[in-house]
Parts: structure tokens; C-alpha cells; sequence
């Protein structure tokens, strides 16, 4: 799969950040929660990001 960034909060690669895959669909890089009370299947995960993360990718016209 190929990720293509679309917005993030830092450049070095290791902030929240949003993706488009060449699948049409969005990958999100954030930090991965793990006392939520959810029971989550093996193949996912919860990330959490700034929501001002997402108002970025839609003022700037990327999703």
C-alpha cells in the first residue's frame, strides 16, 4: 500500500498525522490508545489525533 501525507503537526514523521492510500481510503498516524474499555479486534487499533488535524486536511481542500 502507498501512503501519500496529506497533513501533519510536525515534519520529522513521528506526529499526528493523515494519509490517503492509493486505495482511496485514509490512514491516520496518531497515538495509539490502549486504556479505552473497548473491546477492540487484534487487527485494529484506536489512535487518537487532534481534531484541528482533520479542520487542517478540510481547509486546505484535501479530503
Amino acid at each position: 500500500m502507498k501512503l501519500t501525507r496529506l497533513v501533519g503537526d510536525c515534519e520529522d514523521g513521528e506526529c499526528p498525522t493523515l494519509y490517503i492510500t492509493d486505495r482511496g481510503t485514509l490512514a491516520v498516524q496518531g497515538g495509539l490508545l490502549v486504556d479505552h474499555g473497548k473491546e477492540i479486534p487484534a487487527h485494529e487499533a484506536l489512535v487518537e489525533i487532534p481534531v484541528d488535524l482533520i479542520r487542517k486536511a478540510i481547509r486546505g481542500n484535501l479530503i
